[in-house]
């Protein structure tokens, strides 16, 4: 009688070691936590980078339009509506956050764009290392000739 319980426990023992039942379960514990903090790292980056795209092309289009002016005032007043008409049709930015500078020297101007991201989803997220929440974004344009 105590050699058949031996040898069954042996033989589940033998089982145990050759079973893959619950393998996945176990590799999936330890991989999903680095796959999601990649995967997060990924959106909030990628959002990022929308961001600071976007707003570098509001700035070009702001130093493009503002070469219509006639004056440094002017042009100004033209690279500021610019940027106010352009941010509010993008998703996620809004144009009481952005700063606005425009600065004309050696025939050459500037514009520059400060955008505060702080409140933005994509730059919440605390478990990876993130860029910082102001984004500027400038853009020269020649004034005269070529």
């Amino acid at each position: 009688m105590d050699m058949p319980k031996r040898r069954r426990r042996t033989g589940f023992a033998r089982h145990l070691k050759r079973s893959e039942h619950g393998v996945a379960i176990v590799e999936f514990a330890l991989v999903a936590p680095i796959f999601l903090l990649m995967l997060l790292g990924i959106i909030a980056y990628g959002g990022y980078f929308w961001r600071a795209h976007s707003l570098q092309q509001v700035a070009n289009d702001a130093a493009r339009s503002a070469l219509a002016g006639l004056d440094p005032t002017e042009r100004g007043a033209l690279a500021r509506l610019s940027i106010a008409q352009e941010l509010g049709p993008l998703a996620g930015l809004r144009a009481e956050r952005a700063a606005v500078t425009v600065t004309e020297a050696n025939e050459i101007l500037t514009v520059t764009l400060d955008y505060d991201a702080s409140d933005d989803a994509f730059l919440q997220f605390g478990l990876v290392p993130l860029p910082q929440k102001k984004i500027r974004r400038t853009a020269a344009i020649r004034l005269a000739g070529l």
